[in-house]
């Protein structure tokens, strides 16, 4: 194996731990609440609202699953439906109060605990690996 398919092989292995550990603690944070669900809550946050099918094709998502999550966000009391003020017929679905709250404490026991993972790195290596990412999300 080459040193280049080596490092797809690593890569591929360390992003696939990397989303587990991030789904298992979205369960620790909420066990009524997945990491889709916490996702979808952070960009209405983001985005200061959006409808369903943005939400669908932001995370290339079908909308029946969409509409599961959104349900179970609403039941919970984290999310709301408004008229779309520019399509009547549509619904704009925003965070609540409590929605809010909690992605800020999910925000900050991320902080946390990416602050002490990374407690003996450099700022050199921390600006290297947050380039890296940005780089790999814009290369879709």
């Amino acid at each position: 194996m080459s040193g280049r398919d080596e490092s797809i092989e690593t890569i591929q292995r360390e992003l696939t731990a990397f989303a587990r550990r991030a789904r298992h603690k979205a369960s620790q944070m909420h066990p009524d609440l997945s990491l889709v669900m916490y996702s979808m809550l952070d960009l209405l946050t983001e985005r200061g609202g959006c409808r369903a099918a943005d939400l669908a094709a932001y995370f290339m998502l079908d909308k029946s699953t969409v509409s599961r999550q959104v349900r179970a966000l609403e039941q919970l009391g984290y999310v709301s439906r408004e008229v779309d003020p520019e399509d009547h017929r549509g619904q704009i679905l925003r965070p609540t109060g409590s929605g809010l709250a909690l992605l800020r404490e999910a925000h900050e026991m991320r902080r946390l605990a990416f602050t002490e993972r990374f407690e003996d790195w450099t700022d050199e290596d921390m600006a290297r690996l947050a380039g890296y990412l940005v780089r790999y999300g814009a290369s879709e």
